[in-house]
């Protein structure tokens, strides 16, 4: 089999770093999913019968990639230091099927952002006028630092005290947030993996051709 030389040799190497990097980053995105999915703060408010799992579902894709560009890391990084167009060509594809999925889950994530922060103010606001001291309503005003709803404000709030419903967009803006700049983040370093293991799978055939 033919190996690449020259400059092309300079290419797989930077090829195996950025894929070695690509899988930290894998691992940096599932280690976010799962923070975001086990954070004390977040369960304590969507840990009802009837809390809204729309963001959830958000985080369980996060996992699921992070996991993905974990082992498609692994996979590039060895097809670029066996030199293995098989390999590669896989590390590819799957690239593009990842960045695909990215850009659906950005576009589903952007559409449903105000959707998921209306869902959860509605469920509190129910949960409010049902039993505005359960263990529920505590929580949230213990965690958001709010007490009330816009119609239906406390009696007697602290000073700085705001309402839930304004807590509630605050703080969930801020995860989702987190969840997008991850995403765009992901998104560009993949079309720089693209760009790589084309230049070095190019290189391989031509290598071969030549012997």
């Amino acid at each position: 089999m033919g190996k690449v030389e020259g400059g092309m040799k300079c290419v797989k190497y930077l090829l195996f770093v950025f894929n070695f990097i690509f899988w930290l980053m894998g691992s940096f995105v599932l280690a976010v999913g799962l923070w975001l999915r086990f954070d004390p703060e977040t369960v304590s408010l969507l840990n009802g019968e009837k809390a809204p799992d729309t963001f959830f579902i958000g985080v369980y894709i996060l996992i699921g990639a992070g996991s993905l560009v974990m082992l498609v890391g692994f996979f590039g990084c060895c097809g670029a230091v066996r030199e293995s167009q098989c390999l590669l060509g896989s590390f590819f594809a799957c690239l593009l099927i990842i960045f695909g999925a990215e850009i659906a889950a950005g576009v589903f994530g952007f559409l449903n952002k105000d959707k998921i922060i209306e869902d959860v103010q509605n469920f509190y606001a129910t949960t409010y006028n049902e039993n505005n001291n359960s263990t529920l309503i505590l929580s949230y005003e213990k965690v958001l630092n709010c007490c009330g709803t816009i119609a239906s404000q406390c009696s007697d709030p602290k000073p700085g005290t705001k309402d839930c419903e304004t807590g509630i967009k605050d703080f969930f803006n801020s995860k989702l947030y987190i969840i997008g700049y991850v995403g765009i983040g992901i998104a560009g370093v993949m079309v720089i993996g693209m760009i790589f293991s084309m230049v070095l799978c190019c290189a391989i055939r031509n290598s071969r051709e030549v012997i």
